[in-house]
């Protein structure tokens, strides 16, 4: 299956469906998660509790942000590819961000968790066939595609790490 249509994605998701260079939704699964990890394994002890400017997050928080928002959108594509029409809300990031407890964390845990976390991911949009993968359901008033909730799983990974890049390293 090709890549999503934009002009049936809500516009705040372009971006991070454009981070994404591949054109099958599984190479970009497996070839980001490689990268990506290895990006994780070598953040210096020394950063991964650095903040950039005050009330922003750390580097700890900014990777458990990424592996919630990642269970969220899994969730949605589940959902909508088992013919599930209940609405879906948003979620307020900066509020789970409070309370995540990313500083008290280990950072080789929390990248344990996020390869498995990505690991379920790939097999869950892995077991997609075509029809699945073009429904659609309702997130946050807007309509979206499980495609389109795939590519938006790596290009938000792909947007906070050159996040971390120009301004935490």
């Amino acid at each position: 299956m090709s890549r999503p249509d934009l002009s049936a994605v809500p516009a705040f998701y372009h971006n991070y469906i454009n981070q994404v260079p591949q054109d099958d939704l599984m190479a970009a699964f497996k070839e980001e998660n490689d990268a990506f990890i290895k990006f994780l394994e070598a953040i210096p002890t020394s950063k991964q509790d650095y903040r950039y400017a005050t009330g922003k997050w750390t580097i700890k928080e900014l990777l458990q942000h990424i592996i919630d928002a990642e269970r969220i959108f899994d969730y949605r594509a589940l959902r909508f590819a088992r013919k599930d029409a209940t609405p879906l809300s948003g979620f307020d990031e900066n509020k789970y961000a409070a309370v995540s407890n990313a500083a008290r964390r280990d950072w080789n845990e929390l990248v344990e968790e996020f390869k498995v976390v990505r690991k379920a991911s790939a097999f869950l949009f892995g077991s997609f066939d075509e029809e699945q993968l073009s429904a659609t359901g309702i997130s946050s008033n807007h309509s979206i595609s499980v495609l389109a909730l795939g590519y938006i799983v790596i290009g938000h990974t792909i947007h906070h790490e050159k996040i971390i890049k120009e301004r935490y390293l």
